[in-house]
């Protein structure tokens, strides 16, 4: 059974290169906030409350995690099996909801506004992971998992690729972005929004992909960023203020937790758990605590790093 280490610094936290050593806080261990799910994923702190948001996929519910009292609670049941969560530059709840098959918003009297369900006329599959730029574009991933079984989602067919979307909520028009990738996974721009990141989950092996962002709005020079190797299993990421990207990863002992990489590329640091983490975001008062999503928990550490965007 885990337990929280009792010693400094945690041996959790692993420093794979020097350069990892500016980030870790010696005095700061891992920390499970809560447990029970079944599949946690899309992390997202709400700054202005003081809580954060995360789906628990199977269960159909979004729960909620206070800073102040520390007390879980369901944020909302049913969920339409939602996965990936962002806030958009109004500060909106903006929602991938597999079962569904389609990306809402939340409103200030939490209303649901869907987004978009649709692209030339055919159903999406299941959106995954999203982001929203400082344009107040919405670019998300639509992979096939929420329509692979009754587990995540709903079984059905596709109806169209694994593609990779940008959409204009000021025009309601969206547009494909990348339609080169298999089963396309987390989503993450750099800080300088020059590059954006997408885990390729049906390749073999599974990999990080970058693309060079032209005009703001098209996705130029793709390539590997990270190969994942025989066993890695990418999933959801956050790029620190560094351009350092904090990536979810399993599966299976030695491979499960957290693994940070430089903006070259390069692993310099990893946070090791017992369960496989599929998503990441930055919160706290001073925006440098992680919060880890997990198979069946919550889990949060301390680092002397602070998300690129603040939320």
């Amino acid at each position: 059974m885990w337990q929280q280490s009792e010693t400094y610094p945690d041996p959790a936290v692993e420093v794979l290169d020097p350069r990892f050593l500016k980030y870790r806080i010696t005095n700061a261990a891992v920390e499970r906030l809560a447990t029970g799910m079944r599949f946690g994923e899309g992390p997202l702190w709400f700054g202005d409350g003081r809580f954060l948001l995360w789906s628990d996929i199977p269960n159909n519910r979004i729960m909620r995690w206070d800073e102040e009292s520390g007390a879980t609670s369901v944020f909302r049941k049913p969920s339409g099996y939602a996965n990936g969560n962002t806030r958009d530059r109004q500060g909106r709840l903006i929602t991938c909801e597999h079962g569904n098959r389609r990306v809402t918003r939340t409103e200030y009297n939490g209303a649901l506004t869907v987004l978009l369900d649709r692209f030339d006329g055919k159903r999406l599959n299941s959106p995954n992971d999203v982001v929203v730029k400082s344009d107040d574009s919405i670019w998300f991933t639509d992979p096939l998992f929420g329509i692979s079984n009754n587990y995540e989602g709903v079984k059905a067919e596709p109806e169209l690729p694994t593609n990779v979307y940008r959409f204009d909520p000021a025009t309601g028009r969206a547009e494909v972005v990348a339609d080169d990738i298999v089963n396309p996974n987390g989503i993450c721009f750099s800080p300088d929004e020059r590059r954006l990141y997408i885990v390729e989950s049906g390749s073999k092996p599974r990999r990080i992909r970058v693309y060079d962002v032209e005009d703001g709005r098209s996705l130029v020079h793709g390539r590997v960023f990270v190969d994942a190797g025989e066993n890695g299993a990418p999933d959801g990421f956050r790029c620190d203020t560094d351009g350092n990207l904090w990536a979810g990863w399993g599966t299976g002992p030695g491979l499960n937790g957290v693994m940070i990489f430089a903006p070259d590329g390069n692993a310099i640091g990893r946070i090791a758990l017992p369960e496989r983490c599929a998503n990441v975001c930055f919160g706290g008062a001073a925006h440098n605590r992680l919060f880890m999503a997990a198979g069946q928990s919550l889990y949060a550490l301390y680092v002397d790093a602070t998300a690129a965007v603040a939320t």
